[in-house]
């Protein structure tokens, strides 16, 4: 095939890692390679393997030493999707890979396609979810406190929400966007989605030229579905970035269109955000628009600006003209994952007629400050998380009686964050086995480590205890929340 006028010139080529991976892995990953290979990308695979293969070869996390020590060394990866086993292995792969090269942002964007038809089409719906993407409770750190009792701990920190957030204000300049919504749970969870919202606040005075706007997550699904033109960047902590990315995608016609990119400082790696649908592996079925449209991410991460522009027009050609369309889209009329490639092919040098244009400029990833230590620290009490099924109005006098003599007291009992002993505020506590005992300090002066030592010895008279948390305060402000009914 002849150059096209529009294809890149560049002499330096790419080494980029290739994960064909499961399912209709190898077949849409092979696809986007004869696109690439066509438009005359300088790009070196490096193909390694993880997923089901890499499971069932007894390697427990499912990704093989050589593909880290790949996508160490070249630093962007492209992968098909992979399977996530059920019955062994350990985590999924795909986790593993976004752990172990901290790729901490998750850019999911959301554009209306040509030729796609949703109930939304028309609308003008493109925006990108920003979506931190390994904080909060996908840290994965759970325990049974008792039999009948889970936790899992949910972690955001202030360096983790500065990156995410400074990446989404860098996105929206690097696109020529104007507005940037951070949806949180701060209403609620005011220590942890709180925080994100105040560092979102903090960052938001950096770039004076984009609108930053809070809205609560909830409002902010509910708007995404009543009127998602009005978004153009939101940022949002881990698991409610998962939730609503995957809503997002179904205004554009679901998981078949929707390409990810998963950014760190050592490395990044795109994906389609689908599964890897076994039941059409090699029938020549598999549309390959995500991957492909996740390749395009990864050429502007590149700084392959022209080459990007040139694959994404080709592909937003062949699906206004409709021609050559896989059977997701055109039902039994559809075509294969082949011919549908073919026709990308053929459209190279083309551009869509009544699609507007958006210029791209490469993305700069942003930088977290250093730690700042509060200005003073000093521990008031601790909660200590005990299994008992006893009665509170029981449990507390036999609590107050073992802490006798120590320098701390037992404020309130607690059962899933409503005081429930003293009594007054009048929660009647649904039976549970697994109880919270405030203690505070009895002087008002900090609280040694060693009377918190003391304090679990005694309470392991009266009940197991199961977990701890210090209290402390920050600054001279209480680092932790208040229970319903507390004072």
């Amino acid at each position: 095939m002849k150059r096209s006028p529009k294809s890149p010139r560049k002499s330096s080529v790419h080494r980029v890692t290739l994960i064909p991976g499961d399912g209709i892995g190898p077949e849409i990953v092979a696809a986007v390679q004869s696109v690439l290979a066509a438009a005359e990308v300088p790009i070196r695979w490096e193909v390694r393997h993880a997923g089901a293969s890499v499971f069932k070869r007894g390697v427990a996390s499912g990704v093989l030493p050589e593909t880290v020590r790949s996508i160490r060394e070249t630093r962007v990866a492209l992968k098909g999707p992979l399977e996530t086993p059920v019955g062994f292995g350990e985590k999924s792969a795909n986790v593993t890979l976004r752990k172990h090269f901290e790729t901490y942002g998750n850019l999911r964007p959301v554009r209306e396609l040509p030729g796609i038809r949703t109930p939304y089409s028309g609308r003008g719906i493109d925006f990108v979810v920003v979506r931190e993407n390994v904080e909060d409770l996908y840290a994965g750190i759970e325990h049974m406190q008792t039999p009948g009792t889970a936790q899992a701990l949910k972690l955001i920190s202030r360096r983790g929400s500065q990156k995410i957030i400074r990446l989404a204000f860098e996105l929206a300049r690097a696109e020529g966007r104007k507005t940037v919504h951070c949806a949180t749970k701060a209403n609620i969870l005011k220590l942890t989605e709180g925080l994100f919202k105040r560092v979102f606040e903090e960052v938001a005075a950096e770039y004076p030229d984009i609108r930053a706007e809070h809205m609560i997550v909830d409002n902010c699904a509910h708007q995404m579905v009543m009127r998602p033109e009005q978004f153009d960047v939101i940022v949002m902590t881990n698991m409610n970035g998962d939730i609503l990315s995957d809503l997002a995608s179904a205004l554009i016609g679901g998981l078949g269109f929707a390409p990810s990119a998963n950014l760190g400082d050592h490395a990044s790696i795109f994906e389609a955000v689908h599964g890897s649908a076994p039941q059409i592996a090699g029938k020549d079925m598999a549309n390959p628009t995500a991957l492909l449209s996740s390749a395009v991410l990864m050429l502007r991460h590149l700084g392959e600006m022209a080459a990007a522009d040139t694959v994404e027009n080709a592909l937003l050609a062949t699906l206004e003209d409709g021609k050559a369309l896989t059977a997701d889209v055109s039902g039994p009329a559809g075509v294969g994952t082949k011919a549908f490639t073919r026709e990308i092919v053929r459209n190279l040098g083309r551009a869509p007629k009544s699609y507007p244009r958006r210029d791209y400029k490469r993305l700069r990833l942003p930088r977290a400050d250093a730690a700042t230590p509060a200005p003073s620290r000093r521990a008031v009490g601790a909660d200590v998380f005990v299994e008992c099924a006893e009665n509170p109005a029981t449990l507390g006098p036999r609590v107050e009686s073992a802490a006798r003599g120590l320098p701390l007291r037992l404020a309130q009992i607690s059962s899933r964050g409503a005081k429930v002993y003293p009594g007054e505020f009048g929660v009647e506590p649904e039976p549970t086995e697994c109880l919270r005992l405030r203690f505070l300090s009895a002087d008002g002066a900090a609280v040694a480590d060693s009377a918190v030592l003391e304090l679990l010895a005694r309470v392991s008279s009266c009940a197991p205890w199961v977990h701890v948390e210090k209290l402390q305060e920050f600054g001279g402000k209480p680092a932790y929340t208040k229970d319903q009914g507390e004072d």
